[in-house]
C-alpha cells in the first residue's frame, strides 16, 4: 500500500486551539509519527465558539448555518489554514501531501443522525495548496453509525506497535480524555471496541471558569484544595448513560452541572475529577475482561487528580495505568496524528468505522476530497 506524509488537524470539545501533527502512513499497519504543534485559541475567540454552539442548536440539517455559524466556520477555517502555514514552515520542514481535517464540533445529536463539524475543506485546500479530506463522521451515521468515536482505528494501529515491555498486555484500552472522554478496547485479534465514556475535561473547564474565573484547573491546584463529596458523584455516575451499551457517544452539552450546584470551588473540582475517572473505569464493565493495560491521552492526563483515580481503580483489577509518553507515544498529538492516519486510509478506500466502535451495520468509509484549485 502507498505511504502518504499527511498533516492532522484537531480542535477538539475542549475548544482549546488548534492541534497539528504530521504522519507517514499507509492508513493501515505502517505508522511514522513526525513532528507536531498546537496553537492555542485566545479566551475571545474560544467565547466566540461557545456561543457557536447556543446557536447550533437551532440546527434541523446539517447544512444549515444560523446566526453567525457561516461567518464562524470561516474564521475557523482560516485560523486552521494560517497554522498549516506556521507549522510547516518556510522553506517547509517536511513535505506533506494531503491534510486531514475535523473541524469544530458545534452540534452532534447521533439519535437523529445529525452531526455538525464547522469547516470548509474546499477553502481550506485553497489556501494551503493541499488535498484536504474533511467531514468523515456523516458517512458513518449514513450508516447506521453513532459518528464517534473516529480515533480507534488509530488506536488499534498504535496497539499492535507498541514497544516491547508492554506489548502483548491483551487486552488494552486507549482513554483520550478531552472536553468528553473516549475509550478504545483493543484485544490480540478482531477489531477495536470504543464508545464515548463521559465527561472529560468539559464540566471542570465549565465549574472553575464559573465558579472561579479562570479557563481551566491548571494541573489540578483547585482540585487539590477540596474533597469529593459522594453524594454528587453517585448522582452523576446514575445518569443512565452510563448503563447503556457502546457503541453510544456524547454532545458537549449532554452532561451538565447541575448536579453540582451549591458545592465550595474546591469541592466541585475534585468531585467533577472523580466523575471524569469513575466513568472511565465504568466503561469496562461491559467488556469481556478488563484490560491489562491503560494507555492515557489528551489534556486530562494533566489533571493528576483524574490520574490518581484512574490508577487506583485500575490497580485494584491488577492493571496498569500508563501515560502516552509512557510508551513512547505523544498524548497531545495523538487525536490530531488519527485525523493525518484517516485521511489516508480515506484515499486508500479503506474503512474508518465498525460495527463495534459506531454501531455502523458494516465497516464505513468515509470523508471528502477537496482538491486545491490548479496554480495558474
Amino acid at each position: 500500500m502507498t505511504i502518504r506524509c499527511a498533516i492532522g488537524l484537531m480542535s477538539g470539545t475542549s475548544m482549546d486551539g488548534i492541534d497539528l501533527a504530521v504522519l507517514s502512513t499507509d492508513g493501515d499497519a505502517v505508522v511514522r509519527r513526525g513532528p507536531s504543534l498546537f496553537v492555542p485559541y485566545e479566551a475571545a475567540f474560544r467565547r466566540r465558539i461557545e456561543e457557536g454552539l447556543v446557536e447550533a442548536k437551532a440546527i434541523r440539517t446539517r447544512s444549515e448555518r444560523p446566526g453567525g455559524l457561516a461567518a464562524l466556520e470561516r474564521e475557523i477555517t482560516l485560523r486552521h489554514a494560517g497554522a498549516v502555514a506556521r507549522f510547516t514552515g518556510s522553506p517547509p520542514a517536511f513535505t506533506a501531501e494531503l491534510i486531514g481535517f475535523h473541524g469544530q464540533t458545534v452540534l452532534h445529536r447521533p439519535q437523529l443522525g445529525l452531526t455538525v463539524q464547522l469547516g470548509d475543506g474546499p477553502l481550506l485546500a485553497e489556501r494551503t495548496g493541499l488535498p484536504v479530506v474533511y467531514d468523515m463522521r456523516a458517512a458513518d451515521m449514513v450508516a447506521g453509525g453513532q459518528g464517534a468515536p473516529l480515533v480507534p482505528a488509530y488506536h488499534a494501529a498504535l496497539a499492535r506497535s507498541l514497544p516491547a515491555e508492554f506489548a502483548g498486555r491483551w487486552p488494552i484500552a486507549f482513554v483520550n480524555i478531552g472536553g468528553i472522554s473516549n475509550v478504545t478496547f483493543v484485544d490480540r485479534a478482531g477489531d477495536p471496541v470504543a464508545f464515548d465514556s463521559g465527561p472529560g475535561n468539559a464540566l471542570i473547564d465549565q465549574w472553575v471558569s464559573r465558579e472561579g474565573g479562570v479557563p481551566f484547573d491548571a494541573d489540578g491546584a483547585i482540585a487539590g484544595e477540596g474533597a469529593v463529596v459522594r453524594g454528587v458523584l453517585d448522582a452523576y455516575l446514575a445518569n443512565p448513560f452510563f448503563d447503556r451499551p457502546g457503541p453510544k457517544s456524547l454532545d458537549r452539552g449532554d452532561f451538565t452541572l447541575d448536579l453540582a450546584e451549591g458545592l465550595e470551588l474546591a469541592d466541585g473540582a475534585r468531585t467533577l475529577a472523580a466523575v471524569s475517572a469513575q466513568a472511565i473505569l465504568k466503561s469496562a464493565g461491559g467488556q469481556a475482561s478488563f484490560p491489562k493495560l491503560w494507555i492515557v491521552c489528551g489534556g486530562g492526563r494533566k489533571n493528576p487528580h483524574i490520574l490518581a483515580d484512574l490508577r487506583a481503580g485500575a490497580e485494584a483489577r491488577g492493571a496498569s495505568v500508563i501515560l502516552a509518553e509512557d510508551a513512547g507515544l505523544d498524548g497531545d498529538a495523538m487525536e490530531a496524528e488519527a485525523w493525518a492516519y484517516l485521511a489516508v486510509r480515506a484515499l486508500a478506500g479503506l474503512p474508518l468505522t465498525f460495527p463495534t466502535t459506531t454501531g455502523c451495520r458494516a465497516p464505513a468509509r468515509g470523508g471528502v476530497v477537496a482538491s486545491p484549485p490548479p496554480a495558474s
